[in-house]
């Protein structure tokens, strides 16, 4: 099969591998037929987020397509059409994946449209409700509600967790946009003052990408027993926090990650999103908000698209 790989030079290529191959009564192989862009690909790219061992060297967290060889007693049969969590190795024909780690596309769904729920869904229903404990009512703050995780978290908090919603973003626009998708507040980076916005509205959760200089004083606003959830630090490493709040106001300050989760951990994630998020996903009250389709020739520019942020929802590649 061909998988798009990464030469020394950082550049991409689409190469002949070794056909992926399935070990034990739990796996699946799929067809591949449309894999989602994150921002983990973009690290990995750059050598800094190597996939968890046992995975392939190749980019792609996420993917859906077609069974093509499954467990005679499993609970998925060949021709079924799935989608699936990957610790890598989506950029490509084909990807084997524990049984566990792939869900039944939702009814009405197209390949394309369901490639995008995966990684950013389950990221979003980890941080929400098994991390952030959300509960109905409470605030919920996204900073970079534009994104992929940023639609999904806004979806989620709002529409399946009845939670107020306040996210961050990059322009006026994008603000309208993530107010449509479901945001009751929202704050231009560049315009608005932040800690303003949140010592107006005070986050019981916080899902953070960003961190950076300001993460510090924008914990400082949260409630008693408020709980802010580090992602990544896009904005910087390093910030300063007043640690007296901690134990005053009961905070929890958790860094959290998807991808380095035991495949176990993530089955029982996923079997939550499917029982909690599939009956919205099939009456159409939300769905994954697809910024741009394109074939997996051009992932390059995919990946240029993100870096430059200029993503409202998921960037898909069709293989």
């Amino acid at each position: 099969m061909k998988a798009m790989c990464i030469d020394a030079s950082k550049n991409f290529v689409w190469q002949d591998v070794e056909d992926p191959v399935c070990h034990g009564d739990f796996d699946v192989k799929l067809k591949v037929e449309a894999c989602a862009v994150n921002r983990a690909d973009l690290m990995q790219r750059q050598g800094i987020y190597a996939p968890p061992e046992g995975w392939p060297v190749w980019p792609g967290l996420e993917c859906a397509g077609e069974v093509i060889e499954c467990p005679a007693t499993g609970r998925f049969k060949v021709g079924d059409k799935v989608c699936a969590l990957l610790g890598g190795g989506g950029y490509a024909e084909q990807v084997v994946v524990p049984e566990g780690m792939c869900m039944p596309l939702p009814n009405g769904f197209e390949p394309w449209e369901a490639a995008g729920i995966p990684e950013v869904y389950a990221t979003a229903y980890l941080n929400l409700k098994i991390v952030g404990e959300i509960k109905k009512d409470e605030t919920f703050f996204i900073n970079g509600g534009e994104g992929g995780l940023g639609v999904a978290t806004i979806q989620l908090a709002k529409h399946v967790f009845g939670a107020k919603v306040v996210a961050q973003v990059a322009s006026d626009e994008n603000g309208a946009f993530c107010q449509a998708v479901g945001a009751d507040v929202v704050s231009n980076r560049f315009k608005d003052d932040l800690v303003k916005t949140l010592t107006d509205n005070p986050p019981d959760v916080a899902i953070d990408p960003v961190g950076g200089p300001l993460m510090g004083k924008c914990i400082a606003t949260m409630p008693y027993r408020g709980r802010w959830i580090s992602l990544a630090s896009m904005a910087g490493p390093e910030t300063t926090l007043d640690v007296n709040l901690l134990w005053r106001k009961n905070l929890r300050v958790i860094g959290s990650t998807l991808r380095s989760r035991t495949s176990a951990e993530k089955t029982a994630i996923l079997a939550g999103l499917v029982s909690e998020v599939w009956p919205a996903f099939e009456a159409r009250k939300f769905a994954p908000f697809v910024h741009k389709v394109m074939p997996i020739g051009g992932v390059a520019e995919a990946h240029s698209i993100l870096e430059r942020g200029e993503n409202r929802g998921k960037v898909v590649l069709t293989v």
